[in-house]
């Protein structure tokens, strides 16, 4: 039995039965004393597991977690969320400038992920080894920024801000309550009450150009009313979805189009020739816009018609920057 495999099963011993004796654990693990008191450190020391014996009951029990929460054991291997999860926050760690709020904290952070990444430091230095992470249209945002949003989130206070709105190329001064930070499509966003419009409004982190804290409480929206404000339309700016889009794909783009989510609350129809229909909900058209043209000539619209003219619109004028020849 691998030293995973036993502290896996330590921990379910302890979890299922409360009290296990030292005779019980060692007949069932079929190791010697010595092997035990080594899987104990290592669920103590690198995985914050509190393995404690109790006289009276005359057994080792799970106690309480002194240095933060208390982790389960990873599997043999990871999910593919898991692994993205884990290395991004490794990378990030690594990153991260030790002069800021939480560098203090990165060394035992890493150490922590370090202990949940494998059973041994080999083990760790092999997954972070076998994995590469490539980050594609990101945008950075300025850490002093970040660090007043996210100081803002967790003091509750309001913000002012000065943002820049690229759809419209105007710059305005801002009054924000932060309420939650959203990581999408490999950028940052805020969801924040708008003091100025009196609603929730979805802020760019990467857009924010200078952040002052406020010393004035911020204003708490729930998380259900968020939740409602922020819509199920599509993308990052959703709005209240109104309308559903109608997408017909051709086979070689539908194969691609398959494994994709648009989405959650997508419908997708196989087409008799091997093409794709897809249907998606949407309230505001330009990030979805941009999602179709992508695909070219792969995809149609077919409908609502005001989509369908706006994507023919634009393919009309990306083909007048390449005039034919008899042109």
């Amino acid at each position: 039995m691998s030293q995973l495999d036993r502290l896996s099963r330590i921990q379910s011993m302890l979890r299922a039965r409360g009290l296990v004796t030292r005779a019980a654990l060692l007949s069932e693990l079929e190791i010697s004393w010595p092997t035990l008191k080594r899987d104990f450190v290592f669920l103590r020391d690198r995985l914050n597991m509190p393995v404690a014996f109790d006289r009276e009951g005359g057994g080792y029990r799970l106690g309480v977690a002194e240095n933060g929460p208390q982790y389960g054991l990873p599997g043999l291997w990871f999910n593919a969320q898991e692994i993205i999860a884990l290395l991004t926050m490794h990378r990030l760690l690594q990153e991260l400038d030790t002069g800021g709020l939480l560098g203090p904290h990165v060394a035992p952070l890493m150490d922590r992920l370090r202990g949940l990444l494998g059973a041994s430091q080999a083990s760790a230095d092999e997954v972070i080894r076998r994995v590469k992470l490539i980050q594609a249209h990101n945008r950075p945002v300025a850490p002093r920024w970040f660090e007043v949003i996210g100081g803002a989130l967790v003091q509750r206070q309001r913000v002012e801000i000065n943002y820049f709105t690229r759809s419209r190329n105007e710059r305005s001064r801002r009054e924000i309550s932060p309420q939650r930070l959203v990581h999408y499509r490999n950028a940052w966003y805020v969801e924040a009450w708008c003091h100025q419009s009196g609603a929730v409004r979805v802020f760019a982190m990467d857009a924010i150009e200078n952040a002052r804290l406020l010393a004035v409480r911020a204003r708490q929206v729930s998380e259900a009313a968020l939740d409602q404000a922020v819509g199920e339309g599509y993308g990052i700016y959703r709005g209240k979805a109104s309308q559903w889009a109608r997408l017909r794909f051709s086979p070689d783009a539908a194969r691609w189009v398959r494994a994709e989510v648009w989405h959650p609350r997508q419908q997708s129809t196989d087409l008799p020739d091997g093409g794709l229909e897809l249907r998606v909900p949407y309230a505001a058209t330009p990030e979805l816009e941009l999602d179709i043209l992508r695909h070219g000539e792969q995809v149609e619209v077919l409908g609502p018609p005001a989509l369908r003219e706006r994507i023919a619109r634009r393919l009309a004028q990306a083909a007048r920057l390449y005039p034919g020849p008899d042109t």
